[in-house]
């Protein structure tokens, strides 16, 4: 696979034009959406800028950088969706999402038990009047983008 054939990649050449949900915040070496035919709000995707397949071709500040995302999105869904705790997920096995993301996925305290752990995955590409919309999810954007912003110490 060339960059020219992912998803991922065709997103960051268009980074400036992209909206609310697929930059709800970034740095020099990772960027947050939201994902995709979700039926779940505040379920993000965290994604290094440059194309990389493999958490072993990161890149040593890549690497430094990720805990750190990972927690301080974690803390930002807490407040902001106010979950019970977040899963964080890493195959990127998908036809034509081999560029490694990370799901961060707020789980919220009623979440029905064949939905827990790995069933979280059921609640993707789910019918249409199922998902999040593309304004909920900008919505959602903007209130962990304003929440991150507002809490210096979060970052």
């Amino acid at each position: 696979m060339t960059t020219l054939d992912c998803y991922t990649c065709s997103q960051e050449a268009g980074f400036g034009d992209l909206p609310p949900r697929e930059r709800v915040v970034h740095d020099h070496h990772w960027r947050v959406a939201h994902a995709l035919d979700t039926a779940v709000p505040g379920w993000l995707v965290l994604l290094p800028r440059r194309h990389v397949t493999a958490i072993h071709d990161l890149t040593d500040a890549e690497a430094s950088a990720l805990g750190v995302w990972q927690v301080k999105l974690s803390r930002a869904l807490r407040s902001v969706t106010g979950c019970y705790k977040t899963y964080v997920v890493q195959f990127a096995e998908a036809e034509g999402f081999a560029h490694l993301h990370f799901h961060i996925v707020p789980r919220r305290a009623d979440l029905r038990p064949e939905h827990r752990g790995p069933g979280i995955f059921e609640l993707l590409r789910r019918p249409e009047q199922e998902r999040v919309t593309a304004a909920q999810a900008d919505r959602m954007a903007d209130s962990l983008r304003a929440h991150l912003e507002g809490h210096p110490n979060a970052h």
